[in-house]
């Protein structure tokens, strides 16, 4: 099986380097890996960082938005470029960890599952870790309230809609409109995979959360918003 790992990229010049080492050194048994990475207009070092990172490199494909678009235009454009039977989305960070791939995929080799999330949020809140800010709990309650009006307008129990890594079929998304340019990616692409009758299957992941002084960029209020109306949309339209 070929697994296209999609790496969305606006101003990651710290860390960018860095995952793109990580995302190399997962091996997993009788899995090829294609990596597709969107700068995303950075206007940072990161395109330089990355023509460098995957000099000489065959199975990474590297793409230029001229401007910056959003996170959502850029998995769109990724996905267009992927070739593989399967797609992962990897955030440039280093809140996720790639060695996390195998367990994730395992129901899909397996046969007992077609879409996988790796959930952060099938727990209480740890204020002594993700929870430790008021900033960061009020995010932790927007995710477990946005998956909980998923759960209840498209009939089936999701712990963590906002996960980054959702594991889909290709063909799902072959004939699906996708819009979101931003952070709505989330819950468009969930809402439509729910909608074509994929069951999503979670499995627990721990991720390190940055804070928004080293670099976060989603919004809890505004994005949570549009998060919030991009599920109400797509539950009655396409």
């Amino acid at each position: 099986m070929k697994l296209s790992i999609i790496i969305p990229v606006f101003n990651e010049e710290k860390t960018i380097a860095e995952i793109l080492t990580r995302v190399n050194k997962v091996r997993i048994k009788d899995i090829e890996k294609e990596i597709i990475i969107v700068n995303d207009g950075s206007s940072d070092n990161s395109g330089n960082i990355i023509k460098k990172e995957i000099s000489g490199i065959k199975n990474e494909v590297y793409i230029s938005h001229v401007r910056n678009q959003g996170k959502g235009a850029a998995i769109r454009t990724a996905i267009k470029a992927s070739t593989g039977e399967y797609i992962i989305i990897q955030d440039a960070d280093l809140e996720y960890d790639p060695r996390d791939y195998e367990k994730l995929l395992r129901p899909i080799i397996q046969k007992k599952a077609k879409v996988v999330y790796g959930t952060r949020l099938n727990r209480l809140p740890d204020f002594l870790k993700d929870e430790r800010t008021a900033r960061f709990f009020i995010h932790y309650l927007g995710n477990k309230i946005l998956s909980f009006i998923t759960s209840i307008l498209y009939g089936q129990w999701i712990t963590d809609m906002e996960t980054c890594y959702k594991i889909f079929p290709k063909k799902a998304v072959n004939d699906m409109r996708l819009n979101a340019k931003g952070f709505e990616f989330e819950p468009e692409i969930t809402a439509k995979l729910l909608k074509k009758g994929y069951n999503i299957h979670e499995i627990p992941i721990s991720t390190i959360p940055r804070g928004y002084d080293e670099g976060k960029k989603l919004n809890t209020i505004k994005d949570g918003l549009k998060a919030l109306v991009t599920l109400i949309k797509y539950r009655f339209r396409d």
